[in-house]
């Protein structure tokens, strides 16, 4: 019964630490490239490389080395989420890449700004 319970909350916890992988991938994945450059992050690709093989670490598992291993990911994926992604979301102000909605001024209306029937 015991047993049982903690292999249930074990693999709750793999699910959420795969989740969490693969959203940081995905999430770098659709940023701009000079973005990273411009928040002083390392390179996109490097993060894409450091966050992709989390993301493999997590599908295929490693014997013997498996739960180091994915102590680096976790640890890498918090890294991206506190530091990286916030600053990438500063440079960038709010949109992430390729094609982000444009959200513009507060006087924006319908047809444009309003200029005060100017």
């Amino acid at each position: 019964m015991i047993l049982s319970g903690f292999t249930t909350l074990m693999s709750l916890v793999y699910i959420g630490l795969l989740v969490l992988a693969v959203f940081c991938f995905v999430d770098a994945v659709l940023r701009r490239e000079d973005a990273f450059r411009a928040a002083d992050k390392n390179t996109k690709n490097f993060w894409l490389i450091l966050l992709g093989v989390g993301v493999a670490v997590h599908l295929v598992g490693v014997p013997g080395l498996g739960f180091l291993l994915t102590i680096v990911v976790v640890i890498a994926n918090i890294v991206y989420l506190v530091d990286v992604r916030p600053a990438l979301i500063q440079v960038t102000g709010g949109r992430g890449g390729r094609g982000g909605r444009y959200r513009g001024s507060s006087s924006d209306g319908p047809y444009g700004p309003y200029n005060g029937g100017r």
